[in-house]
């Protein structure tokens, strides 16, 4: 048969995939709630009702108010807002600027000052200025979160004792001493008997615990309490929800202006940040749930801001509390399996349905019950996670400042204070510069870490003036900026030093090319330095300029170690625009009878960067009277090296720069794994292309993938007179030996394997790299037999029957990974798992395959939080 396959034209097929631009024509369908909705639903609404209850306790509101303020957060912000499965409601992180608002201005301007604050929300949401809450340091936000849970916690810790908190943290801390003198045993014991089960009701071990975990620990909790108090017949005070008729609405708000302003901030501050971040999460917890019946868009930030705002003005219109994300009701809805902000909306529906007919069994609930409750969801707001992760990025003094601050002074204060923390600590961090001086073999090195501002030239001028006169000085300047003061202090020393018989050797991440004598100065702004190599003469710099187009009068002389000057990438990204271009030793073009600027051995059309120079390919000329001996092996990072071919200098400036800047980062982890032995927990299949860069892909370091890279990404199928056993070889020993867990086959686009595949001929010679590409044929015939479905990306069709084949070809691949008996028998045991993956090199995106079966989908990889 033919290798070449035409494109279908199956009109059922045409019908199931649509173009990326044009919706499919789907006819309209009634309103239908899933299954999975309805059972998420119930879930969050028995963990929002006693919630909402101790939350409105907490604040000082009337307890109708948390009810209001959660079925206002269901049904309104759950309607209009952008992240589908996030849940609104009274969130633990406003019961502070709650409890302080009631107190200043009574409950009806609190209402009041909640609409404003809605209506700020709608404002902020019109100017699509969502994303700019994102920019607030997670240090400040977990610190924020923190305090306003220190401050929960001491409040309700004295109605948890049996009387009543004071009106700070300070206050209530001194109170402490009578209140536990006078405590309360009767308060006490439910409070504890709380306590206990909210504590050991999800470690309930064994199937029977599987199945009573999925009644929400805090509805178990309060309702085995409330049982026990009351039969035991304890007399405490309960929960007291007068008559709807009663019901306190939004009235106008009345104080000083300056002072409602600020409430107004406050309240809107806090409640877009703890949305925003919260929906930001959801979106983790969404791309990470495994087999997601659906699809769940991600969340639209500005929209979730204009559906924050307005369920904000009706709740306050209604007498309820403040609105924002919770966290807890959220994650307990994603977990739950919900699909749609159906389920958002039917928890809004049954807390109005309990707040109209169970009022009966809600006023059989002891306050200290539902104080428990609260204080433990506040010692919870104190997470050890948050703690770690901000010391392991140095920013534990900024939580700390912030924590302390909302706690003694308030959440708008303790936030203020916190930027400024934030602030000082990044400009103490910019204008930090370590400068070292020391003498290796003779040759001074001084070394500059850091931003080189005016601010550090006393100490550059001080390490400068140790250098004895006359002598050879490596300048190695490890920063990314240089200001003029800095520019001109250090041209002026390089001037005197050279003038008097010393040399000077100027590195950095971005360095010159060439050392042509009558280049101009550099741009004092720039951040790259000019390389002298002891010719004693000045050394321009080109800043973001291609070495192929620098001038070049007279080729400098080359030595190993200083090939890192040769390049103007940073450390890891020296693939980046190219930019390792290095000096050509071409002929004039007159003389060569070649066009200008065009290499004499590259051929008209060729990219520069398909050169053999480029890659080290071929080899290149040395300088007269030097010979090079590629058997000869050369330390590294000398400065007296023999000359070396031009070929080689990427190779030697990429070794250079990691044992300079990489290997004292890893060099611990990698003297473990040397120690311990490889523990991959993954086989990485993958094409050789050049593209594609497994480790950046997955983010992943040493010791994480064990990886088999071939033309096409194939598996030969066990068995085949055409197999290869090195492949076949790799699998048993990732599996039977390293046990890794799941095995990627990956595929990408452009795939020059499988271009050539379509294009091939059976009458062609057979040359070696056409024998390997007849394990790919199975892929054309799947992909040729009208039987099968074509495996598709989620959104689109593919592009052009390339990519169509490399789809299949993943699938394909799969299909022969599971006939080696090695894979097959983990498969049958459960011990291995087995994941097709597409990279789209242009989109820099990752699909990953969803299914096996009809309407195979390669889906789109959502983000994964990074600090889970």
């Amino acid at each position: 048969m033919s290798a070449c396959v035409p494109t279908r034209t199956d009109s059922k097929r045409t019908q199931r995939i649509h173009r990326p631009h044009s919706p499919p024509s789907t006819p309209p369908r009634r309103f239908r709630i899933a299954g999975a909705d309805v059972s998420a639903a119930i879930a969050v609404f028995l963990i929002a009702l006693p919630l909402s209850l101790g939350i409105a306790l907490a604040t000082g509101a009337p307890l109708q108010a948390g009810l209001v303020a959660a079925a206002v957060g269901g049904i309104v912000a759950g309607r209009i807002g952008g992240s589908p499965l996030q849940v609104s409601g009274p969130a633990a992180g406003l019961t502070v600027v709650t409890a302080d608002l009631i107190q200043r201005y009574g409950w009806r301007t609190t209402c009041a000052i909640t609409v404003l604050a809605g209506l700020a929300q709608l404002g902020l949401g019109c100017l699509r200025v969502a994303r700019t809450a994102l920019a607030v340091s997670p240090a400040i936000v977990h610190g924020m979160l923190a305090g306003i849970g220190v401050t929960i916690a001491v409040a309700q810790l004295h109605i948890v004792l049996g009387g009543t908190p004071q009106s700070s943290v300070l206050a209530n801390l001194r109170a402490l001493p009578a209140q536990l003198a006078g405590l309360d045993p009767a308060a006490v014991a439910v409070s504890a008997m709380t306590l206990t089960l909210l504590l050991l009701w999800p470690r309930i071990p064994g199937r029977a615990g599987r199945l009573l975990r999925r009644v929400p620990a805090a509805l178990i909790a309060v309702s085995g309490a409330t049982a026990a108090a009351a039969l035991a017949g304890l007399v405490l005070p309960k929960v007291d929800l007068p008559s709807w008729r009663s019901h306190a609405l939004a009235g106008l708000p009345e104080g000083p202006a300056l002072g409602l302003v600020a409430a107004v901030l406050t309240t809107t501050l806090v409640c877009s940040v703890q949305s925003l971040l919260g929906a930001v999460a959801v979106d983790k917890l969404i791309a990470t749930r495994p087999g997601g019946p659906a699809r769940v868009g991600r969340s639209d930030l500005d929209r979730e801001l204009l559906g924050q705002g307005a369920a904000n003005i009706v709740s306050g219109t209604l007498g309820g509390l403040p609105v924002a994300g919770v966290a807890v009701r959220s994650s307990a809805n994603v977990q739950s399996g919900a699909v749609s902000r159906n389920s958002t909306m039917l928890h809004g529906v049954l807390v109005v349905v309990a707040a109209l007919l169970m009022v009966p069994i809600l006023e059989l609930i002891p306050l200290a019950s539902l104080a428990a409750l609260v204080m433990a969801v506040g010692i919870q707001m104190v997470s050890l996670h948050h703690i770690r992760t901000v010391t392991r990025h140095r920013e534990a003094l900024v939580y700390a400042v912030t924590t302390l601050g909302v706690v003694f002074l308030g959440v708008l204060e303790g936030v203020t204070l916190g930027i400024a923390v934030a602030v000082a600590v990044a400009l103490h961090r910019l204008t930090r510069t370590r400068i070292t001086h020391d003498e290796k073999e003779g040759v001074h090195h001084v070394h500059v870490r850091g931003q080189l501002t005016f601010l550090a030239v006393p100490r550059l001028s001080r390490a400068l003036h140790h250098v004895p006169q006359g002598s050879h000085v490596v300048v190695e300047l490890d920063g990314s900026f240089m200001d003029h003061a800095a520019y001109e202090a250090l041209q002026d020393w390089r001037k005197t030093h050279t003038a008097q018989g010393g040399t000077v050797e100027l590195t950095g991440r971005r360095v010159a090319t060439g050392t042509d004598p009558g280049a101009a100065d550099p741009d004092p702004g720039a951040t790259s330095t000019g390389t002298g190599t002891g010719t004693g003469t000045g050394t321009g710099t080109h800043a973001d300029t291609d070495t192929a187009s620098a001038p070049h009068t007279a080729h400098p002389t080359l030595h190993l170690g200083s090939a890192r000057a040769e390049c103007q990438c940073r450390p890891w990204t020296p693939w980046r625009n190219h930019r390792c271009e290095v000096p050509r030793l071409a002929p004039p073009a007159a003389a060569s009878g070649q066009h200008p600027g065009r290499h004499p051995d590259r051929q008209p059309g060729q990219h520069p960067s398909r050169h053999p120079d480029r890659h080290g390919d071929a080899p290149r000329p040395t300088e007269a009277g030097q010979t090079t001996d590629p058997s000869v092996l050369t330390p590294l990072g000398g400065t007296s090296a023999p000359a070396a071919p031009l070929g080689g200098r990427q190779l030697v400036h990429g070794i250079t720069a990691f044992q300079r800047n990489t290997a004292p980062l890893v060099r611990g982890e990698l003297a473990r794994l040397a120690k311990e032995g490889q523990r991959p927990t993954q086989l990485f299949l993958t094409c050789a292309d050049s593209r594609l860069v497994t480790s950046m892909i997955t983010s992943s370091g040493p010791g994480d993938l064990f990886v088999v890279r071939n033309v096409g990404n194939l598996v030969p199928p066990p068995g085949e007179e055409s197999g290869d056993d090195s492949v076949a070889a790799a699998i048993e020993y990732a599996v039977d030996v390293l046990h890794v867990r799941s095995i990627t086959v990956c595929g990408h686009s452009g795939c020059g394997a499988m271009q050539a595949l379509l294009q091939s001929d059976p009458g062609q010679t057979q040359t070696p790299l056409r024998r390997w590409l007849r394990l790919g044929v199975p892929s054309l015939e799947r992909m040729a037999d009208d039987r099968r479905p074509w495996p598709r990306l989620a959104g689109r069709a593919a592009a052009d029957a390339v990519e169509q084949l490399c789809l299949t070809n993943v699938v394909q691949q799969l299909e022969h990974l599971r006939a080696h008996e090695s894979v097959a028998r983990a498969l049958r045991s459960g011990e291995l798992e087995l994941h097709g993956l597409y990279f789209h090199v242009g989109e820099a995106q990752a699909y990953l395959l969803q299914g096996q079966d009809e309407g195979v989908v390669f889906d789109h990889v959502g983000a994964v939080d990074l600090t889970a």
